[in-house]
C-alpha cells in the first residue's frame, strides 16, 4: 500500500470526486459513514456517551456526520463546536445544518469554562484539525486539546489524523497535540504515523476503505510502501512439489563468543524456521557442544580459538551468510572480520558486532558487496550514520547512506522501516514485547534463510521483518508483552507463514 505525501491526498479527493461524479459532500458523508460502522461495531453492546470535538473545516465536518449518525443509531452523543465563524468550510456547514435539522444535541466552546464534564467510560472523538495543519496549536484549541488529553482513562478516537500533528513537520516536545488511543484514516497511511518521535500519538491504526479513485492512486510514483498481509503475500513464494534441500540454498551463521553463543544459535533456528535448506555456523570453540545439543539440524564449523572468533576459514560454498551476532568486538575478531570482507562475495546479512565494528572502520564498507542488508537498531544506526536532528533528517541520512555504498537498511524500532536508496518500506507488524533480548538476532536470521532461497534482497528483508513481527504478535496474543521471548516467537514462524497462504 502506498504511503501519500498530502498534496497527493487532495489530489486524490478531487480526482475521486470527477471520476464518481459526486459532490464533496457526498465524500464526506462516506467518509463519515465508515467512521460510524466501525465504532457501532466496536462499541454497539456497549452504547457509552460520545463526546465529539469538531473543528469548523472537513474534519469537524467528518465529525458531524459521525454525530447525525450516531444519533440515528440511537446512541447518546454531544457534539461540541470549535472555532465556528467566518473560515468554515463548506461542507462543515452543510452538515452543521444537516445536525440541527436532526435534532442533534450541540454546543459552542469559546471559553474554558465551557469545556464539557466527562465521565468515565464515555468516548471521545477528536474531529478538530485534519491534514491540512502545518503549525503548533495556539489558544483555546490548545487548551482543549490539553484538556482532551488530561483523560487519560478514557478512549481517545483520532479523526484522520490526532489533531495538532502535521503530516510534514515533527513536533517540538512542548507542541500539544491529542494522545489517541486509536486514529481512524482515511484510504491511505501517513508517514508520520509511524516515526519513532511521532508514533506515539497515533494509537492503533485503522485505514478505513473510502474508495478513493484507485486508478488516480495507482498512477502516482511513490516512494513511500506501507507493508500489510497483502502486500507480504505477493513477494511469498511458493515451494515446488519436485525440490529438495539444495534448491533453497546452504546459510552460513558466523558469529558467537564466550558467554554469547546463544545469538548465533537463535539466528540460525530462525534462518532454518524461514525455510533454508541447509544452515551451517562458524563459531569458537566453546559454542561447539552447546548447538550440537541444542539445535541438531545445523551443521557446526568451529574456529581455532575457544572464546572468540579469532579467523573465519571454511570450505563450504553458502549461498548467503549472515555475519555479527554475538561475536563481540575483540582485536583477533575485527582483524577476522577485516580479512573475511576483502576475501567474501556471497550475499550478506550483517548484525550487531558486525554493524559495530563497520562504524568504526568505515572504510570497510566499501568492501560489503552490492545490496548487502544492515540491521541496525536505533544506536547501531547512529553510529553508522551520525547523529540527526530529528526523524525526517534520519530518513534523508539513511537513504543517502543506502545510495552511497548499494546498501538495504532494515532500520529496527517500534516501527521497522527497510531503505533502499530512496524506497522506504514501513512495516505493520509487531509489538512492545518484542523489545527484548535476541529478537534482532532471530531477524537477521529470518532475513538470512529469505535470501538463500533465492529471494531478492530488499524482498527478503521486507517479508523477513514483516513475518518476524507477525509471529511475535503470535506470542504476544498467547502470553502477553512481558513474557515474550526470542525463542517463542521462532517457534510460531510456521504460523506466520501459513497465514499468507490464506
Amino acid at each position: 500500500m502506498k504511503i501519500l505525501d498530502k498534496e497527493y491526498i487532495y489530489k486524490a479527493d478531487e480526482f475521486s470526486i470527477k471520476e464518481q461524479n459526486i459532490t464533496s459532500d457526498i465524500l464526506m458523508e462516506r467518509a463519515g459513514k465508515e467512521i460510524f460502522s466501525w465504532l457501532h461495531k466496536k462499541y454497539v453492546d456497549q452504547k457509552p456517551m460520545f463526546h465529539i470535538f469538531c473543528g469548523s473545516g472537513n474534519n469537524g465536518g467528518d465529525g458531524l456526520v459521525v454525530a447525525r449518525h450516531l444519533q440515528l443509531h440511537e446512541y447518546e452523543v454531544k457534539t461540541y463546536i470549535i472555532g465556528e465563524n467566518e473560515t468554515c468550510s463548506s461542507d462543515f456547514e452543510l452538515n452543521f445544518d444537516r445536525l440541527k435539522k436532526a435534532e442533534g444535541n450541540f454546543y459552542k466552546i469559546e471559553k474554558n469554562d465551557d469545556f464539557p464534564e466527562i465521565r468515565r467510560g464515555d468516548i471521545i472523538i477528536d474531529a478538530i484539525f485534519g491534514i491540512g495543519l502545518n503549525r503548533p496549536l495556539t489558544g483555546e484549541v490548545k487548551h482543549i486539546v490539553k484538556k482532551i488529553n488530561s483523560y487519560t482513562k478514557n478512549t481517545i478516537i483520532a479523526i484522520d489524523v490526532p489533531s495538532g500533528l502535521a503530516l510534514n513537520i515533527i513536533p517540538k516536545v512542548d507542541w500539544d497535540i491529542i494522545h489517541a488511543d486509536f486514529t481512524l484514516t482515511f484510504q491511505v497511511p501517513k508517514l508520520i504515523f509511524f516515526l519513532p518521535s511521532t508514533s506515539h500519538y497515533v494509537g492503533v491504526l485503522k485505514i478505513l476503505d473510502i474508495s478513493l479513485s484507485k486508478k488516480f492512486i495507482n498512477t502516482i510514483q511513490s516512494d513511500k510502501y506501507y507493508i500489510g498481509k497483502n502486500e507480504a503475500q505477493q513477494l511469498l513464494k511458493s515451494r515446488a512439489k519436485f525440490s529438495n534441500k539444495g534448491t533453497y540454498g546452504h546459510a552460513l551463521i558466523i558469529g558467537g563468543s564466550y558467554g554469547k553463543i546463544g545469538a548465533p544459535l537463535m539466528s540460525s533456528k530462525a534462518c532454518l524456521y524461514s525455510g533454508v535448506g541447509l544452515v551451517s555456523l562458524y563459531v569458537p570453540k566453546c559454542g561447539y557442544q552447546i548447538i550440537q545439543t541444542a539445535f541438531p539440524e545445523a551443521m557446526v564449523l568451529t574456529d581455532d580459538s575457544e572464546a572468540e572468533i579469532s579467523e573465519i576459514e571454511y570450505t563450504i560454498k553458502p549461498s548467503v551468510i549472515g555475519i555479527g551476532m554475538g561475536m563481540g568486538q575483540s582485536e583477533n575478531t575485527v582483524k577476522a572480520f577485516k580479512k573475511f570482507l576483502e576475501d567474501n562475495t556471497t550475499p550478506l546479512v550483517v548484525d550487531a558486532d558486525g554493524l559495530n565494528i563497520l562504524s568504526k572502520n568505515n572504510d570497510l564498507l566499501k568492501l560489503l558487496p552490492k545490496q548487502t542488508i544492515l540491521t541496525p537498531h536505533p544506536k547501531e544506526l547512529q553510529r553508522l550514520i551520525g547523529k540527526w536532528e530529528n526523524d525526517f533528517e534520519k530518513i534523508e541520512k539513511v537513504k543517502a547512506f543506502s545510495k552511497q555504498y548499494n546498501i538495504i537498511m532494515v532500520c529496527k524500532d517500534a516501527v521497522t522501516i527497510t531503505i533502499y536508496e530512496n524506497e522506504l518500506y514501513v512495516n505493520s507488524t509487531g509489538n512492545p514485547g518484542m523489545a527484548t533480548g535476541g529478537t534482532g538476532d532471530t531477524l537477521t536470521g529470518i532475513i538470512t534463510g529469505l535470501l538463500s532461497q533465492k529471494y531478492e534482497a530488499v524482498h527478503a528483508a521486507i517479508l523477513g521483518v514483516y513475518l518476524h513481527g507477525l509471529a511475535g504478535d503470535f506470542v504476544a496474543k498467547k502470553v502477553g508483552f512481558e513474557a515474550l521471548t526470542a525463542t517463542m516467537l521462532i517457534d510460531k514462524l510456521g504460523k506466520a507463514y501459513k497465514t499468507l497462504y490464506v
